[in-house]
């Protein structure tokens, strides 16, 4: 089962948050933390991520089965982009599982980019030399702006290693960057939550997402990009509390 933490709440349909690649449970914790103030929120550390265990597979119906694995009643769920991927194979595989569901920042298709440069980063810094996150930021390079300090949040300094399992992210970036061929519908509600300024939710997903979502309705954070919740927020969860209210 996954690592989890739980933010304890009032009494009321728990929330489950799932993080995107190189994330972790932690990175919402200012989010889940405000959320609670209505409800119990758990936030997941997924498969090959920081405090759960690692495995060979790194595919979206793997990852929808943990994310089923910590649910033990109808939930409200967030996912973030990787996240949202593995929310939404959850949803379509296991519907009695999710009350109302929120895809931030990720569609239901395959990207062509690939997340394989981070990882080159991470695999270049020379572990065994490093004392502080800063030693390991100045080797971090060819990273766009504020990556290397998210990366640096899954360094263990102590034990000099990566809490990420990059052997495996790697060899299944395809499946990362894809998304599975899968049937069926999720008739819940469901909002697919972007950043404005982001480039992962064209126009041209709607008729996929549509047709997986049939009762999706799409809503956009202005000045936001991919790392909407961190850009802003405040705006996310004011969002997300409208929705799911």
């Amino acid at each position: 089962m996954l690592n989890t933490v739980t933010y304890d709440g009032p009494a009321g349909t728990p929330l489950l948050i799932a993080h995107g690649l190189f994330g972790s449970a932690r990175n919402w914790g200012v989010i889940a933390k405000r959320l609670s103030a209505t409800r119990p929120v758990i936030t997941v550390d997924m498969r090959n991520h920081a405090g759960s265990a690692w495995y060979d597979s790194h595919s979206y119906p793997d990852m929808a089965a943990d994310l089923g694995e910590v649910i033990t009643q109808p939930t409200d769920v967030i996912g973030h982009s990787m996240g949202g991927k593995a929310a939404m194979v959850l949803a379509l595989t296991q519907p009695a599982l999710v009350n109302r569901l929120v895809v931030a920042d990720i569609a239901p298709v395959t990207y062509t980019h690939s997340q394989m440069g981070p990882i080159a980063a991470m695999r270049a810094v020379d572990l065994a030399g490093i004392e502080t996150r800063g030693d390991a930021k100045a080797q971090l390079t060819g990273l766009e702006p504020g990556v290397a300090e998210f990366l640096l949040q899954s360094l263990d300094i102590k034990e000099k290693r990566w809490r990420l399992n990059l052997d495996v992210l790697a060899a299944e970036m395809d499946k990362i960057i894809g998304f599975p061929d899968i049937s069926g519908q999720f008739d819940g509600p469901t909002l697919f939550l972007s950043g404005a300024n982001s480039p992962y939710v064209q126009r041209e997903a709607r008729p996929q997402i549509k047709a997986l979502f049939p009762g999706a309705i799409f809503a956009k954070i202005p000045g936001a990009g991919h790392w909407l919740h961190a850009e802003k927020p405040r705006e996310f969860t004011a969002a997300v509390s409208a929705f799911l209210a």
